[in-house]
This record gives structure tokens, C-alpha cells and sequence, in this order.
């Protein structure tokens, strides 16, 4: 009685152990024939190490696609079967079939096992089952299906694969695709797909996750900035988004399931819009249409072109959509790399950040370009490189056009206050000054009390520029211009009248004594030595100075007396502050 319900499970998995024995025996005879130099590798489920590799354990053939039915190329006999193996690219055709058959030995069915195929841009592919009856039952996904309609809804094909503890599964695979095909097949348990997936979704999500966040900052950049760069970033960031999202089956999956022709071509399509936006970026990014007119003419011809030659892949046979793709990519990247040169060689100082910050994305795009192009087999790098080069680019690209909106505010508030400011000082200028000075005097009439306007003149330049030579004479009415705003308070301000002379309104209430202070106060900050410039390479400045209202009711007429003040100095004086006399 206790033996009863125990024995058929013991017998079945006996016999599954001795099958697979049996077959990796009758294997290792088969291949020590004359014909076979090495052995095969054995398809083993029950390795906890997954997923599993088909490697050489199958046969594959390239047929026409009239050979379209598994039981007639079944029927073709051994000869034109070769082993599969690892990281094989198979060179398709838009009329051929790739088609693969290999037996699953016996293998434990404790749960759901499926066929993967990591590539979502694979057209279809066809797994067929050869059941009890001897009729092939199929199951098949792909770009070209509605992803809601395959048998298992997911990034990229996987095909459930009926696994026996008892007896070997025959299976057959058929593979279309219009160019090479370089993808593993490998099998994989549902609690391994479980685990992967959710470690797959977190890397997706944080990518996703800053891509939108690129998107929406650059776009409420472009709107309160006005910088068509911005605007421009934001598409291509979008693209960018979509076209990751389209390479790695998240479009198909998520995006567009009940679109087939689409998710079929935009794996294709979206690339080529994405570097057409980038062209344009690179653009504005480096003012070229104010540097060279003709260069952007070509960088916007070329994008225009990458519109067109979108256009182009979504009309063109299956099989011709790859030669309109990659040549006009690999052209736009050389093209947009010659001209951020040239930028950064022409004085451009955002060109050669710009293009060190793209270096991981272009070195990351060559990898999925080498596998449409066949040369180069499925990998991660083909499939997330992207994604890796995007992380990095974002956030370098991000700080490159903030500190460039900031050099331009910078560069429009210069432009703006050129009319009240010195350009060469940022001290404001004579007429800001005046209108400062007559405020101040009638603040100062109302509030009964008095301020000092002081008129300051820098008179040893032909001394300095005999001695020290021009550029010391140039260099010291700006660091003079420092030294007045380190004596003015924060209510004060200095003003540049010509270019010997300085101004400076001091707001009251100030006593005749405290004005007194002012002057001499100022001679001395300018007699200190300057840094960089010889200990006696000093500014000697003469001080004229008046208390208004009391010394002149209006800012004309205490601008013209502090003039005639300096004016009627002997050159041979050694003062150096004077009081202007009360106005009578």
C-alpha cells in the first residue's frame, strides 16, 4: 500500500533519466563516425544554470519560401543540414527561410518552459511541434504579427515548448527575416523568465523614466527660455525614446500591440528621424547659422533628407529598407561630427563639449548598425548599447545647453544695458548716472538732510604707459573701477564718465565731516598696489566732491561745478581732494 502511489512516479522519472543517458549515449556513438570530428553539445534542461543555449545540438537549413511546410522540409533527407552554433549569423534573404530542427531529450516538467528569441525586430518566427498524430502544430510570433495575438505577448518572441520527464520532443523552427539573422535560440523556465523579467523592467524603467524627465525639462525650456534649442533637444530625446522603445519591443508590447506594419517598420524608421533631429540640435546648438550659413544649409538638407529617407524605408521592399537606413546614419554622424570640429575650431566653446557628450551615444549606435549589417550577432550590446550611450549623453547634453542659456542671458543683459552700462567696467554710465544724482537730491531736499556726489579723475596713465607700457595704462582704469565699487555701500553707486573719469553718489544723511572722510579714503584705496601689476603701477586720482542740495539744486549743475573743480587743478598741485564751494 505505501508503494503503490509511489512507484509510477519512480518508474517515469527512471525512465527519463535512462532516455536521456540512452540518447547522450546514442549521440556520442553517432558522432564518433566517420564524418563527425566533434561532438555535440547535449541539450540539458535540468542544468540549473539558465538560460540555455541551443549551441550546436540543432541542424539548420536555408530554403525558399515555397519550402513553407515543416513536414516537406522534413522530407528533404539529411544531405543540406548543417550543426547549428553559437553566435551564428545566418545569411537571409528577403525570399528565404531559415529553418532549424533539434529534439528536446527528456526533461523535468515541474514547470512551463518556453522558446526565447531575443530580437524583437525578427519579422516571424515559427515554432512547430511534432505531436503523437505526426502533424506539426504551430505557434509563431514576430514584428510583422500583432503582438497581442502571439502565444505568449511579450518584448520579443517566446514560444511555449511542451518539455516530457519521459520521452524526447521533435521540434522544427522556421525563422523569415529580409536580412541576416544572428539571434540565440535559447529555452528558459517560467521562474527564470519571472526574475529576468522584473530585472529587465527596473533597467527599462529608470531609462524611460529619465528620458521623460529630459523631455518635459527641455520642453518647458524651449517655452520660458525661447531657445529653439531646447525645442529641438526635446524631439530628439522623444525619437530617441521611441526608437529604444521600438529596438527593444517595448513599442510593440506596450505602444502600438494591434499594429503589426508599424512595429515592423519602426524599428527602422525611427532611427533615421531621430539622427535627422540630432543634425538639427547639433545646429543650433553651435549658432551655425550666425558661423557658417552654408554648413547649416547642409546639417538642415541633411535632416530633411533623413525625412524623406524615412518615407522612403516605409515604401521600399522588405528586403531594400536596410541599404536606405544605415548609409544615410553612418553619413549624418560623420557629418555632424566634421562640423562640431569645426565649430569648436572656429571658437565655438559648446562644439567640442558637445561632441565629447555624443561620443558615448555614437559608439553605442555602431553596435546595433554592425548587426543589421550582419556582422556581428545579437548581443546586449546590440540591444541595450543604446540605451547606455543615451544615459551618459543625457545629463552631459543637459548641463551643456544650461550653461549655454546661461552665457546667452548672460551675453542679452550685456547687449540690453549697453545703453546704461560701460561695457568695459559694468559701471553705469553718464547718463544713468545724472538721472541716479537728481532722484538723489530730491530724496534728499525732502528728507531735509545731505549726500555727497564725488567726481573722480585718474591722471598718471601717460605716467604708467611710459613706464609699464600700454597694456598696464589700458588695464588700470578697470581695476580702479574695482576699487571704487569695494568703497561704495550697497545703496551707492559708481558710474564711468569718460575714460579718465569716475563718479560716485553716496546717499545721505552724511555730515560735512563724514563727505570730508570720502575723498581721501578713495585716494588711498586707488594707491594700493594691484595684483598682477608692479607694486608702483598705482592709480593717483584726484577727488572733487559736493553735499547736495546745498552745493547745487539740480544734477546739471553739480556735474558742471565738479568738472570746473578739476578743471582749474594746477597739473603741479599735490592735493588731491577738493570741495566744491557752496551754490549761491
Amino acid at each position: 500500500m505505501s508503494n503503490a502511489g509511489i512507484t509510477p512516479h519512480l518508474d517515469g522519472r527512471i525512465r527519463a533519466y535512462v532516455c536521456a543517458l540512452a540518447a547522450g549515449l546514442l549521440l556520442a556513438c553517432g558522432l564518433a563516425l566517420p564524418g563527425h570530428s566533434l561532438a555535440r553539445t547535449v541539450l540539458d534542461l535540468s542544468t540549473p544554470a539558465l538560460p540555455v543555449d541551443l549551441l550546436d545540438w540543432g541542424d539548420y537549413r536555408i530554403e525558399g519560401i515555397t519550402s513553407l511546410s515543416p513536414s516537406g522540409v522534413a522530407g528533404l533527407g539529411e544531405a543540406g543540414w548543417q550543426p547549428t552554433r553559437a553566435n551564428m549569423i545566418y545569411p537571409l534573404t528577403g525570399d528565404q527561410s531559415l529553418w532549424i530542427r533539434f529534439t528536446v531529450p527528456p526533461a523535468p516538467d515541474n514547470e512551463r518552459w518556453y522558446l526565447e528569441v531575443p530580437y524583437p525586430s525578427v519579422n516571424r518566427v515559427s515554432l512547430f511541434t511534432l505531436d503523437s498524430a505526426g502533424q506539426w502544430n504551430e505557434q509563431s510570433a514576430g514584428d510583422t504579427l500583432a503582438v497581442n495575438g502571439w502565444p505568449v505577448p511579450h518584448r520579443h518572441p517566446l514560444l511555449p515548448v511542451n518539455v516530457s520527464a519521459e520521452e524526447p520532443k521533435k521540434y522544427m523552427v522556421r525563422v523569415d527575416n529580409p536580412y541576416s539573422f544572428g539571434a540565440p535560440l535559447r529555452f528558459v523556465s517560467e521562474s527564470y523568465l519571472s526574475r529576468n523579467e522584473q530585472r529587465t523592467s527596473l533597467i527599462l524603467g529608470i531609462y524611460f523614466g529619465l528620458a521623460g524627465l529630459a523631455v518635459t525639462l527641455a520642453a518647458l525650456s524651449a517655452v520660458s527660455l525661447r531657445d529653439s534649442a531646447y525645442g529641438l533637444y526635446a524631439v530628439s530625446v522623444a525619437l530617441m525614446a521611441l526608437t529604444q522603445a521600438a529596438i527593444t519591443g517595448i513599442a510593440g508590447l506596450h505602444l502600438w500591440p494591434e499594429f503589426p506594419v508599424w512595429n515592423d517598420l519602426s524599428s527602422l524608421v525611427l532611427p533615421v528621424w531621430t539622427v535627422a533631429s540630432l543634425l538639427w540640435f547639433s545646429s543650433a546648438v553651435v549658432s551655425m547659422p550666425v558661423r557658417s550659413r552654408r554648413l547649416h544649409q547642409l546639417l538642415t538638407g541633411l535632416g530633411f533628407l533623413g525625412l524623406a529617407a524615412g518615407v522612403a524605408i516605409i515604401l521600399a521592399e522588405p528586403a531594400q529598407r536596410f541599404y536606405l537606413m544605415v548609409p544615410y546614419i553612418v553619413v549624418s554622424m560623420v557629418a555632424a561630427t566634421l562640423a562640431l570640429l569645426w565649430a569648436r575650431r572656429r571658437g565655438d566653446r559648446y562644439g567640442g563639449w558637445l561632441l565629447l557628450g555624443s561620443l558615448p551615444l555614437i559608439a553605442a549606435s555602431l553596435f546595433p548598425l554592425a548587426r543589421l549589417s550582419g556582422m556581428i550577432p545579437v548581443s546586449f550590446l546590440t540591444m541595450y548599447g543604446m540605451q547606455l550611450g543615451v544615459a551618459i549623453e543625457l545629463p552631459i547634453v543637459m548641463v551643456i545647453l544650461m550653461l549655454r542659456s546661461q552665457h546667452r542671458r548672460e551675453n542679452m543683459r550685456r547687449i540690453q544695458g549697453l545703453d546704461r552700462v560701460d561695457p568695459a567696467t559694468g559701471l553705469i554710465n553718464e547718463p544713468v548716472f545724472a538721472e541716479r544724482m537728481m532722484r538723489m537730491i530730491a530724496r534728499s531736499e525732502r528728507l531735509k538732510h545731505q549726500s555727497v556726489v564725488l567726481m573722480i579723475d585718474l591722471v598718471n596713465t601717460d605716467q604708467i604707459q611710459r613706464d609699464f607700457g600700454r597694456r598696464a595704462a589700458e588695464e588700470l582704469p578697470l581695476r580702479m573701477a574695482a576699487r571704487l565699487l569695494s568703497t561704495a555701500r550697497e545703496i551707492d553707486s559708481a558710474a564711468r564718465l569718460s575714460e579718465q573719469r569716475f563718479g560716485m553718489l553716496v546717499e545721505g544723511p552724511v555730515s560735512p565731516e563724514e563727505a570730508a572722510t570720502l575723498g581721501p579714503r578713495i585716494v588711498a584705496r586707488c594707491l594700493m598696489p594691484y595684483k598682477g601689476l608692479p607694486e608702483t603701477c598705482t592709480a593717483q586720482v584726484r577727488v572733487a566732491y559736493a553735499l547736495v542740495p546745498r552745493q547745487g539744486p539740480s544734477a546739471e549743475i553739480v556735474l558742471d561745478r565738479l568738472a570746473q573743480r578739476l578743471t582749474n587743478i594746477p597739473p603741479e598741485s599735490k592735493r588731491a581732494v577738493f570741495l566744491v564751494p557752496d551754490y549761491k
